[in-house]
This record gives structure tokens, C-alpha cells and sequence, in this order.
């Protein structure tokens, strides 16, 4: 018996290659957030110096853009002690080579002089903790947040969820991903820069994610439609994810001018 195999098109197997390449799923990304203590306006004026004119230019030379320079609101205890740095990173061990990279930067070296060569009675700023995480599976890539509004009027709310022990605190991050919770914050456009896993940092165990809102009375009839949302009400209700939470952290921030977004 003769067989006739009909070639196949090849339009029908590019597109099949093209379809198999769209399905695999988006790499995870790292982020860095380096949070500063300052003590007076001097301070918070040459770290702000420092992060718009030296350290903002150099990552955007290494070809890192969406740096992001947070500050606590004004309603905030932590108005004008704090500044956050966010940089997305591709793996962990960039940060090493991010810091190698700006010694051999001599634009970034004469740019950050005052910041580099602070005396030590006359510092640029008190302390600072890096916290390094990684992207959840369901948000494996930071999306810039799509908001009109003056920089000063927006809300940008970052939430540090922490676990009473490791399980739970990976249960948690479970409701976020095959739970749903990213699906509902996505639904409900809450426009979040970042889901991530922290792995290093000194509230372990723990997750941190960062929504955006146009201002207070935007976040807060955001976070209304989330509570109210039959999605919520049935995760809240789930016995599976009963006490995944042992302390929930709201930080208040907004954008500098210069900040990438």
C-alpha cells in the first residue's frame, strides 16, 4: 500500500516554532531594594544629588533602565528619614558586578564624588539595607505603572507580607500565584510594579510587592474592590491559606522627579 506524506507548508512550521517559543515562560527577574536612612535635609539633598546625577546615569549605561527613587509621604512617620532604591537586576550576582563596574566608571566616579568620598563626620546618609528578591512565577518580568497624575500626589505602596515560618510563608506566596491573587490584583488594575520572593533581607521570611495608585482616594477605592471582590472573599475563606501571615507592613511612598518612573 503506497503512502502519500503531504509536505507541510512552511509558513505552518514557522509558525509552530514561532508558538512554541511564545510559550515558554518569561525568566524570572531579581530586584534590588536599597533602602537609606538619613537624619537632616542636607543628607536628602546629596543622596539626591548622588542617585539623579551619578548612580541613575551609570545603571542606565550598563544598559539597566526602570531605576526607581521612592520617598516615604508626607502622612508618613518615615517622611524625610528614608529613601528607597529600586533596580531590577537579572540575577542575583549582578549586584557584584554592578559594583564593579561603577570603580571603573569614571563618569560615575567624578559624578558621585561627594557621595563616594564623604568624610567620615560628614556622611551622605546614616545606613542602608539591600533586600534582594526575586519575581513571582505569575509576574516574572517588573511592568512600569501606567499613571497620569502629578508625582506628587501618587500613592506608591509597597507591602512586605511576613510568614510565621518558612512553610507558611511559602503557602503565602502559593495564594499569590495559583490562589490567584495576582489575577485579582491584575483584574482589578491595580498597577503593580513588582510581586517578588525576598531572598535576602532582614524580615525573612518574607514577600514584598509594590501597587500604584494616582493618589490616596484612588488607592484607597482600589483597595476596596479588592476586599469586597468575591475572588477575596472566597481566598480569605480558603482553609488552606488559614494563618499564612504573621505580620503585614505598608510603606507609603511617591516618586521623585527624577525617579525612572
Amino acid at each position: 500500500m503506497k503512502i502519500n506524506l503531504k509536505p507541510i507548508p512552511l509558513i505552518y512550521f514557522l509558525v509552530s516554532i514561532c508558538a512554541a517559543s511564545f510559550a515558554k515562560p518569561a525568566k524570572r527577574q531579581f530586584y534590588e531594594i536599597k533602602i537609606y536612612s538619613i537624619q537632616s535635609q542636607s543628607q536628602e539633598d546629596r543622596m539626591d544629588a548622588y542617585l539623579k546625577d551619578a548612580y541613575i546615569p551609570a545603571m542606565h549605561r550598563m544598559g539597566i533602565n526602570n531605576i526607581g527613587v521612592f520617598k516615604p509621604r508626607s502622612t508618613t512617620d518615615s517622611f524625610g528619614k528614608l529613601i528607597y532604591v529600586f533596580t531590577p537586576l537579572k540575577s542575583p550576582i549582578q549586584v557584584l558586578e554592578i559594583a564593579q563596574k561603577l570603580e571603573k566608571d569614571a563618569i560615575y566616579q567624578g559624578a558621585g564624588s561627594d557621595y563616594i568620598n564623604a568624610a567620615f563626620d560628614n556622611k551622605t546618609f546614616e545606613r542602608f539595607e539591600s533586600i534582594i528578591l526575586q519575581a513571582f512565577t505569575e509576574a516574572p518580568q517588573m511592568t512600569l505603572p501606567n499613571l497620569s497624575g502629578p508625582r506628587k500626589d501618587r500613592v506608591y505602596e509597597l507591602r512586605s507580607y511576613e510568614g510565621p515560618t518558612e512553610k507558611y510563608y511559602l503557602n503565602k506566596v502559593k495564594m499569590f500565584n495559583a490562589g490567584g491573587e495576582v489575577k485579582l490584583f491584575k483584574r482589578l488594575n491595580f498597577n503593580a510594579v513588582f510581586y517578588g520572593e525576598v531572598v535576602t533581607g532582614s524580615h525573612m521570611p518574607n514577600l514584598m510587592y509594590m501597587t500604584t495608585f494616582e493618589n490616596q482616594e484612588d488607592r484607597d477605592a482600589h483597595w476596596k474592590s479588592f476586599v469586597d471582590s468575591p475572588e477575596w472573599m472566597a481566598l480569605k475563606a480558603d482553609p488552606q491559606y488559614k494563618n499564612n501571615t504573621s505580620k503585614n507592613t505598608q510603606y507609603f511612598l511617591f516618586p521623585t522627579d527624577y525617579s525612572d518612573f
